[in-house]
């Protein structure tokens, strides 16, 4: 059982680590060259970066004085706003320019972070489909895991290589904390869900 303090302690720095990108994005000086809906729709993919964290957080209950029936019924939750989130970023820049958001979508883009971010955002659609019509699909608990961590790796290596390649608002030093952050924390759940099905030798699998 975890502290008090413990417990305090984990929650704050978790709030510091969600907010903290956000915070440093509003002090850019690149802000005052901007549409006020390019600005929306950045601090929409900053925050969808942000969720990104939490989402592995939750699944593997590392946040303390939650159940893990809360902690499933959150990540749901949080998982249909990193959707919203992230349709939120395309739409809004397809406001500010609907030739270069058609170009992203279709592959065509010459920059190399549009290709990162697009794998990434339909990999999540695909995911939150998934996850919606799982079931209807009648998918065993056990194949869910598995295609969910997959698309869930695929989104979080797309979403790092979108961020870290583009330049904008985000902070660098912030934006290279979260993106190591999400990494690690989805790196934890994966390693974890592997060992517990993997048979050990001597043993039959089931």
């Amino acid at each position: 059982m975890i502290s008090g303090i413990r417990a305090k302690l984990i929650w704050l720095a978790f709030i510091i680590v969600m907010i903290t990108p956000l915070v440093a994005a509003a002090t850019s000086e690149l802000l005052a060259w901007r549409d006020s809906i390019y600005i929306m729709a950045g601090f929409a993919g900053i925050f969808a970066m942000s969720l990104l964290f939490a989402q592995p957080l939750l699944i593997g209950g590392y946040l303390p004085s939650l159940s893990p029936r809360n902690n499933r019924k959150i990540h749901k939750w949080v998982g249909g706003l990193l959707v919203a989130m992230v349709f939120i970023h395309v739409l809004f820049l397809w406001f500010t320019s609907p030739p270069d958001v058609i170009d992203v979508l279709l592959f065509r883009s010459p920059t190399p972070f549009s290709l990162w971010g697009v794998i990434a955002m339909w990999a999540l659609f695909f995911m939150g489909l998934m996850a919606a019509l799982r079931k209807k699909l009648r998918l065993s608990l056990h194949l869910w895991r598995r295609i969910h961590l997959a698309l869930a790796m695929v989104t979080i290596i797309g979403s790092v290589g979108h961020a870290l390649l583009i330049e904008g608002a985000m902070e660098q030093v912030t934006k290279i904390i979260i993106c190591v952050l999400v990494i690690a924390a989805t790196a934890k759940i994966a390693i974890k869900y592997l060992n517990q099905h993997t048979p050990r030798s001597g043993r039959r699998k089931p």
